[in-house]
């Protein structure tokens, strides 16, 4: 029997139960309830009317006023449409004959023997209904009694048997449930010699065949792939152990998984000892290997004494993530995936650090070496210029325009070289003086206004002369400015404008400078700032060296500012920097 089978007959068994016990109970509620009803419907409004009548008799004086007759002759026609008991209609009849001799007394002649009548009649009536209530009251107990008892009798065989179902029939589900759950444990654990027997002929059945056919291709697989994996394991641990930087291994729970030769070497510890240990613990004791996986700074550029020489390492992190195969949880709707530790590389880069630290030599001194030339041709071009040395013609004059404007040009060039070896050898000196940036604007257009004259280009400066001072480089932060607008009147058409806007924005103070020249492509943006990079030009324009930006923000961010830029194709561009305000 199938188990859709077995679940639509025990349902259907438990529905047929608990609809007959239901049935059961409805049928005695009725019964109970329409005796009930019985005591209440006709006697209860016999007592309330004879009830109202003894009041009047008891609280009026005959002649009665004309409401309480009326209230009295109502209560009797009342009482004598509503005569349910034996012996009921005799005693109303009664009771209007005594009122009728009453009502055609005169007052002052009134019959003591009529009074006594008519309460003689309404304490009859009163008790034929109050006996009529009590036999009822005590057959609609009787139906009562009767129906607990059949019920509980009902309540009790529903039980017994509802009892039995529950306790038996999930056994049908649950036992051979617990079988493959046991039987699944067993797998992870990879217990592949076990198999499911079933002998009934449903869902289960096929279920356990298909388990024990996978059990047998599970044990295949195992038995095919166990040499293999150990082998793959020992070949991966032979190129870590052989590999030329510096790798440490931990997994989840912050243990030792590996560790190569070099890594042992370099933090001075025993290979085979270190293996399995917490990494929380081996910390405290070892200062590098603190450094490695608790870094105090962001810099990744670790200084480390190895070959008998300061070397540079550096530092990579890694953290090892792998697919989620535990049970489910409800962690597991958000990830299918989890950490399995992590992996720090130590990279040897100290020939490149070399190798950068000699080109910086080489640059600085190429520069200074050139400005004492460059410096000399200037004065030249100047002595030239100067009309007692002798007149020139036209084509002489441009000649001596254009070295003026080229040597001006390698000189620029020569200082940036030079701003740029003191920035990566770490020698950049900044003199920090307390004030306002409207000077520090000023300067900077005071520096360009010749060459936005020569081009017709509008300065336009937006700045309050009440803003808070800064504590900056002047010389240096009015250099970046200068940067700044010397790009912004190289790729402006003429007789444009360029805005300069310095405000307060919360504890800063903005500088920008704004053209409405091309723009620069998004794509190019993130790289503004590099060193060497220069944005491709139609040739219009004369490119620079590449590093006046790449300078600009070194100095910026040496004096606790940012620098960035806003720009989109044919709006034009907008390069900002900021520095903190003094308290």
């Amino acid at each position: 029997m199938k188990i859709k089978t077995k679940l639509r007959l025990g349902f259907g068994f438990l529905f047929i139960i608990v609809l007959s016990f239901g049935l059961i109970a409805l049928f005695f509620l009725n019964e109970l309830s329409d005796k009930s009803k019985v005591i209440l419907k006709d006697n209860y409004k016999s007592l309330k009317y004879v009830a109202q009548m003894r009041n009047i008799l008891n609280e009026d004086e005959f002649p009665f006023s004309a409401q309480n007759e009326e209230i009295f002759e109502l209560n009797i026609k009342n009482e004598a449409n509503n005569i349910t008991e034996p012996g009921e209609k005799l005693e109303v009849e009664k009771l209007k004959s005594a009122y009728l001799k009453l009502k055609n007394t005169a007052s002052n002649n009134v019959n003591i023997q009529v009074i006594r009548d008519l309460h003689l009649a309404l304490r009859n009536i009163e008790g034929l209904n109050m006996k009529a209530i009590y036999d009822k009251n005590e057959l609609a107990t009787q139906a009562s009694s009767r129906a607990n008892l059949y019920i509980m009798i009902a309540a009790t065989l529903s039980f017994i048997i509802l009892f039995t179902f529950i306790v038996n029939f999930p056994g049908f589900v649950a036992n051979p449930l617990a079988e493959f759950s046991a039987a699944i444990r067993g797998i992870s654990r990879k217990n592949y010699k076990q198999r499911l027997n079933f002998e009934n002929d449903d869902e289960f059945t096929e279920l356990a065949d298909a388990f024990n056919g996978m059990v047998v291709k599970l044990n295949e697989w195992e038995n095919s792939n166990l040499s293999k994996i150990k082998s793959e394991k020992s070949r991966i641990e032979a190129i870590i152990a052989q590999m030329q930087d510096a790798i440490i291994g931990l997994n989840e729970k912050g243990e030792v998984l590996f560790l190569n030769h070099l890594a042992a070497k370099l933090m001075s510890l025993d290979e085979e000892k270190i293996i399995g240990q917490n990494v929380a613990e081996l910390i405290k004791k070892n200062e590098l290997l603190k450094r490695i996986i608790k870094p105090e700074t962001e810099d990744k550029t670790l200084k480390i004494y190895a070959d008998d020489k300061e070397s540079y390492f550096l530092l990579e992190h890694r953290e090892i993530v792998i697919p989620n195969y535990e049970e489910p949880t409800e962690e597991a709707l958000i990830t299918s995936s989890k950490s399995a530790g992590s992996v720090y590389v130590l990279k040897n880069i100290t020939q490149f650090k070399e190798l950068d630290e000699a080109k910086t030599n080489f640059i600085a001194t190429v520069s200074h070496e050139l400005k004492t030339p460059l410096s000399s041709i200037k004065m030249s071009l100047k002595l030239l210029n100067d009309a007692r040395v002798g007149a020139m013609n036209e084509e002489q004059s441009q000649l001596l325009t254009h070295i003026k404007e080229d040597s001006d040009r390698l000189l620029k060039i020569t200082s940036e070289l030079l701003d740029l070896s003191q920035v990566e050898t770490g020698n950049l000196k900044l003199t920090f003086a307390l004030t306002k940036p409207e000077e520090i604007v000023q300067y900077a257009i005071d520096a360009v206004k010749f060459q936005s004259e020569q081009k017709s280009i509008k300065l336009e400066l937006n700045c309050d002369p009440n803003l808070p001072k800064v504590n900056a480089d002047i010389q240096k932060t009015a250099w970046v400015l200068v940067n700044f607008l010397s790009n912004a009147l190289r790729y402006s058409s003429e007789k444009s404008k360029v805005v300069i806007d310095v405000f307060q924005k919360d504890k800063f103070i903005q500088f920008s400078v704004q053209d409405y020249g091309k723009g620069i492509d998004e794509k190019y943006q993130k790289r503004l700032f590099d060193r060497y990079f220069q944005v491709p030009t139609d040739g219009q324009n004369k490119s620079g060296s590449g590093l006046g930006l790449a300078i600009s923000k070194d100095f910026i961010e040496a004096e606790d500012g940012k620098i960035w830029v806003e720009s989109a194709i044919g709006e034009g561009s907008k390069f900002c920097f900021t520095l903190p305000v003094v308290d």
